[in-house]
């Protein structure tokens, strides 16, 4: 299977169950081969198939797990600070950032929107960014109808700097990267129990099913995304957020909306 330096990405088509509230999407263009810089950002299989625990060779930064329980890498206060006053009655969106919003390379990309540098053991690397289609049009909307933070399962060294490129315009009211997510038999999930929001307030938006494996009811899901320059599926996604902008309680309305 190819895999990208960000995210390893089956490519195969997630169909999302009923049972799960999640709406089917299609199968995008294969992504570029991984290489020996996985341990710097998310590595996690998208596939709707049970992925495989990431081998510890793949994280040295991990904290060591005696078994394969789930452990909490943050304790203590919520991992969000209050509301903003005029956040007050939106939905809390949570947003992945790799494959979901952009996708990255070590290789030299002759149209990347960024290059990031990027140190790793004393040396600069030069990372590639490329911006999924529609994404800036997508961000700002999302801005103006909800409450939206950034989770990523990639570390800060490298999602924050992109971050501060691609958020322009300050949509992100905070951002949370590998340390704020709970290490669950191998793979980094984005534990939305943990963020201080009501759950029925809160969605997550993530190519990956395995980020959000604890919440699936609160999942919007997205195809993850290479390099495909006629990808418009954040674009569609924006009539289904702004419909559920205005749910009372989103798994409602997520039920409404599930594949029969």
């Amino acid at each position: 299977m190819e895999s990208s330096i960000i995210t390893q990405v089956q490519k195969e088509d997630i169909q999302l169950s009923p049972k799960t509230g999640q709406v089917s999407r299609s199968s995008p263009k294969k992504p570029r081969s991984c290489n020996l810089f996985k341990a710097l950002f998310c590595c996690l299989r998208g596939a709707q198939a049970a992925p495989k625990p990431l081998p510890p060779s793949q994280d040295a930064l991990l904290e060591p797990q005696d078994n394969g329980d789930v452990v909490k890498l943050s304790s203590g206060p919520s991992l969000l600070p209050e509301m903003i006053p005029q956040d007050q009655g939106k939905i809390c969106v949570v947003i992945d950032l790799d494959e979901t919003l952009v996708h990255s390379s070590f290789k030299p990309i002759s149209n990347a929107d960024f290059i990031v540098p990027v140190e790793i053991e004393g040396t600069t690397h030069q990372v590639y960014v490329l911006k999924r289609p529609y994404v800036d049009e997508f961000l700002q909307r999302m801005g103006e109808l909800f409450e939206c933070i950034l989770f990523t399962a990639s570390l800060a060294k490298y999602a924050d700097p992109v971050t501060d490129l691609l958020d322009q315009c300050g949509v992100f009211r905070a951002r949370l990267f590998r340390e704020s997510c709970v290490f669950h038999q191998g793979f980094y999930v984005k534990d939305l129990s943990l963020l201080g929001r009501e759950l029925h307030k809160t969605l997550i938006l993530d190519n990956s099913p395995a980020s959000y494996i604890f919440h699936p009811e609160n999942a919007v899901p997205v195809v993850s995304w290479f390099d495909d320059v006629e990808d418009s599926e954040l674009l569609h996604l924006l009539p289904v957020f702004e419909d559920l902008s205005q749910a009372e309680d989103i798994y409602i309305r997520l039920g409404e909306l599930r594949v029969p």
